[in-house]
């Protein structure tokens, strides 16, 4: 039997499948997000993953790496995985996750489900860490309100089991046993948090995409040589800080008055780090702190954030923190008040300081007025504080004390690690010496020292 098809017919089945293929094209490139309108976005993403494989993890033959990465960014992740191989690297693994998939399991999985880690999930990551030392780099990318509907307590629950469980990984990874990288990609749904006023997803998830770049120097024409001269610039002010050796830290600000003891033989750091062979690399990208541990049986006084945190998928804003006799009596929240006290009350250690970080407010992320709703950016806009464990790297000898033996020495020990911001331009901070004799070290939110 032959059919025939009037021309018009014809032409119209054509347009028709023609309209299709496009809807079908559009959806793909919807589902590969890194697909942008950025001039020149494939070779600055190219110049990205090169960065981080040889500046930031500082891949070397031999290698084992573990990349955490969302599935939207499976183009970073295939060029960073061709990057390691290329300088060496003996085995990539990849751990996808996805957002939306992530929030259905806290929302349908019950508690006692949810907080059941299996065993062979620990005993491959202590492996990877005890006998391969694998090179772990982590690219964030989440919406910071992905988990706003769910119930706190669950998401308090999980992350304190999950620290326990993978408390081998969390203190390789403060020891610097490993080397270790925290980077960025543009997620549309935190890219909608940070540009709400554009138009677009697309417009949006370039304009993230395009701070990324500069931040992380990439548009320079040898971002590794950019970094190293800012790894100088770091270092310089941590040695000060390190010669003078305070005693305490005085802050002042609207809403804060703060007294932070600093331990003896503290250690201020920078962006570079070491593993045990004496490679470096650069845990956070981008970076513009110098950073050491406080005394966590010295601390007095009252704080206030000054810009919001997401922390475990919750954006929380208008935090006051007030210490006592060396411990946070009371803390509380304008938004996400549940979570953070849960934060604190739930968690071993949550009740003491791990970190004291000094970032002038002239520095690039903060003069660029942009809120991040992401940690990894906003606490490099920021002075900050961290609820939690301390970096043992940032007292002489931290690496080879005990647990127990560095909260003696005035690091506190924790199974969380959560930073909040502090720092405006209208915070003064004093170094008081053992003498007692005041010394500037920050004043209207930049260096004075």
């Amino acid at each position: 039997m032959i059919v025939k098809i009037d021309i018009l017919e014809y032409l119209l089945m054509i347009h028709y499948l023609s309209l299709a293929c496009n809807r079908l094209k559009k959806t793909y490139q919807k589902l590969e997000v890194i697909k942008l309108a950025l001039p020149n976005f494939e070779e600055n993403l190219q110049k990205y993953a090169q960065l981080l494989v040889a500046k930031g993890i500082n891949v070397q033959p031999g290698d084992w790496v573990k990349m955490t990465i969302t599935v939207d960014q499976a183009p970073l992740a295939r060029l960073i995985t061709k990057e390691a191989y290329q300088l060496g690297a003996e085995k990539v693994i990849i751990k996808w996750s996805d957002d939306e998939i992530s929030k259905l399991h806290y929302l349908h999985q019950p508690v006692e489900v949810l907080t059941d880690i299996p065993d062979y999930e620990i005993q491959e990551s202590e492996d990877h860490v005890l006998n391969h030392r694998v090179s772990r780099l982590s690219i964030v990318s989440s919406d910071p309100g992905l988990l706003n509907e769910v119930d706190p307590t669950k998401v308090a629950t999980y992350q304190n089991v999950a620290g326990k469980a993978f408390q081998a990984q969390r203190i390789a990874t403060q020891n610097d046993d490993l080397k270790w990288t925290v980077a960025a990609a543009a997620g549309a749904g935190w890219a909608a948090h940070v540009f709400p006023e554009l138009s677009t997803s697309e417009e949006q998830v370039d304009a993230l995409w395009d701070q990324i770049f500069k931040t992380c120097r990439v548009y320079e024409d040898d971002p590794v040589a950019a970094w190293d001269e800012h790894k100088k610039l770091l270092n310089e002010k941590a040695a000060i800080l390190n010669e003078i050796q305070f005693d305490a830290l005085h802050y002042k600000a609207p809403g804060t008055d703060l007294t932070l003891g600093l331990p003896k033989n503290h250690i201020w750091a920078s962006a570079e780090s070491y593993n045990p062979k004496g490679e470096d690399f650069i845990a956070n990208m981008p970076t513009e702190e110098v950073f050491t541990a406080p005394d966590t049986h010295r601390m007095e006084g009252v704080v206030r954030s000054t810009k919001p945190l997401s922390y475990a998928g919750t954006l929380i804003e208008g935090i006051e923190v007030h210490f006592k006799d060396g411990k946070i009596v009371d803390i509380s929240a304008e938004k996400g008040d549940e979570a953070i006290k849960k934060l604190v009350q739930d968690n071993d250690g949550a009740t003491g300081l791990g970190e004291v970080a000094l970032v002038p407010d002239p520095s690039p992320i903060s003069q660029s007025n942009i809120i991040f709703f992401n940690t990894l950016f906003d606490e490099n806009a920021s002075n900050h504080l961290a609820i939690g464990s301390a970096y043992p790297t940032t007292i002489q000898g931290g690496t080879k004390m005990s647990q127990e033996e560095l909260l003696e020495h005035g690091m506190n020990t924790s199974t969380v690690h959560v930073d909040f911001m502090i720092g405006s331009d209208k915070m003064d901070i004093d170094g008081i010496k053992q003498d007692g004799t005041v010394v500037p070290i920050f004043r209207n939110g930049d260096w004075a020292i």
